[in-house]
């Protein structure tokens, strides 16, 4: 499909670039009146996820919508309930699903999550259409989580259910290295800091549980992302080093085989998802996966400059794909 670039800019002047299109919403924005049912599925190695279900206006519809959320998010993340909420509002039934040890409770295993667990992401496929034998099934993810569905996507190919008609990513690191190594920049260290002071705890706590697997004393080493990645991602999970990790996950690797429709939506001033590391070339000439291109709108962000009964332009963008697609 063509790749299309949005001349238009989307958010409001007083958010002028993509730091703060980024980080305003992460900070400010609440959503009420999302209600979530949670249920606990144990996984084939005895550790369990968390799964969140709110229910759409029309009821019976048999339209799912399962949304992964981003690196050290969950179901009740700001871009999380906002896109619940319109998606309920549509006659969408919504499971937003808890990666290991992001629920609020810690997993049972040594492993945590990661970009390319998509074994879990496949689990909770299954889980739900046994459960309720929904006759439309659409993907989607933020970040981390768009990156695990793009993975999923091209692992399945042309296998893959027949009851998923469709995905849709936003701000997605296809590139995990160069995404590692763009979050290491002085302009970006903010987030990194961020993930850093969220992750090392469940280092620490997992250490305890786990010592012949985890080093408490290895954190002295780790600086960065691609540290804790190569220090405790990567052997925890059975990769050899980060550089490993990343060229076994990154999504990109994966699109070539995408049979489904896809939109993969991303901001040029994407702060963490530098703009030239997405595969472009792959992109335009694939048939299945649709590259939107906005100039603004930061990382997982998408704030309009006027928002209409409380909906982001990501929001509105995902509601005409999956009605689309439906």
């Amino acid at each position: 499909m063509p790749l299309i670039e949005t001349a238009s800019t989307i958010s409001p002047y007083w958010l002028p670039n993509g730091h703060f299109q980024s980080i305003y919403p992460a900070l400010f924005r609440k959503v009420n009146g999302v209600k979530y049912n949670r249920e606990r599925i144990v996984t084939p190695d005895e550790d369990f996820l968390d799964l969140d279900w709110s229910y759409g206006n029309d009821a019976g519809s048999g339209r799912l919508v399962i949304l992964s959320h981003g690196l050290e998010g969950n179901s009740t993340r700001q871009y999380m309930l906002g896109m619940v909420k319109v998606l309920n509002q549509h006659g969408f039934d919504c499971l937003a699903w808890n990666f290991r040890g992001c629920g609020g409770e810690m997993n049972k295993t040594a492993r945590f999550y990661h970009s390319g667990a998509t074994e879990d992401l496949d689990l909770v496929v299954k889980h739900a259409f046994e459960k309720n034998k929904y006759s439309s099934i659409h993907l989607l993810g933020f970040s981390l989580g768009g990156n695990l569905t793009l993975k999923y996507l091209g692992e399945s190919g042309a296998r893959i259910n027949a009851c998923i008609k469709s995905a849709l990513v936003f701000s997605v690191p296809m590139d995990l290295k160069a995404c590692s190594l763009a979050i290491i920049q002085p302009e970006n260290r903010v987030y990194m800091h961020r993930f850093l002071r969220s992750l090392r705890p469940k280092v620490n706590e997992k250490a305890v549980h786990f010592p012949e697997r985890i080093n408490i004393a290895d954190q002295k080493h780790v600086r960065t992302l691609y540290d804790f990645d190569h220090i405790f991602t990567a052997p925890l999970h059975g990769f050899n080093s980060a550089d490993h990790y990343y060229e076994q996950c990154s999504s990109q690797f994966f699109i070539k085989d995408i049979a489904i429709p896809t939109m993969v939506i991303n901001a040029k001033n994407d702060p963490i998802v530098p703009y030239q590391s997405l595969p472009l070339t792959e992109l335009k000439a694939h048939s299945n996966v649709h590259l939107l291109a906005t100039n603004d709108g930061g990382h997982c962000g998408f704030r309009p400059a006027e928002v209409a009964d409380g909906c982001y332009w990501s929001e509105k963008r995902a509601v005409e794909f999956l009605v689309r697609e439906t």
